[in-house]
């Protein structure tokens, strides 16, 4: 299984052109594998909606809904392994509590995280795909 940072999930749903082909071939190659969405995406989905920062063709709970039954996808709920490991994190992660508890996720699920995002893409403590 990966896990999937928040924005590569938009942009796979929605079918962005931000989505490189190498992260479009590593989704197609997991949906038989697992790919994993952690519940702070669905959050900070919302979030970013309710903000006006992001446009959805459908009601936000529509949306979430029709994202997470994509082939492959897991809803990742949070543990107390997550909560603890996201407070711990070496080295000082940057500060988004979000993407604290999503590298948590995918630390404590033993999977890597694809993501775009380059402050975790440095960040050793992370198994990442890009």
């Amino acid at each position: 299984m990966i896990v999937l940072d928040t924005h590569i999930w938009l942009w796979w749903v929605q079918g962005s052109s931000l989505l490189t082909k190498k992260q479009e071939k590593l989704l197609q190659e997991h949906e038989s594998r697992g790919i994993g969405v952690s519940i702070i995406s669905c959050w900070e989905v919302a979030k970013l909606k309710a903000l006006g920062r992001i446009g959805l063709p459908v009601a936000v709970e529509e949306w979430l809904d029709q994202a997470l039954n994509y082939p492959g996808v897991q809803l990742l709920n949070l543990t107390t392994a997550i909560v603890v490991d996201s407070t711990q994190l070496p080295l000082g992660f940057h500060k988004d509590p979000a993407d604290q508890l999503i590298v948590s996720t995918a630390r404590i699920h033993g999977c890597p995280l694809l993501t775009a995002d380059q402050k975790i893409i440095s960040y050793p403590h992370v198994v990442t795909l890009t």
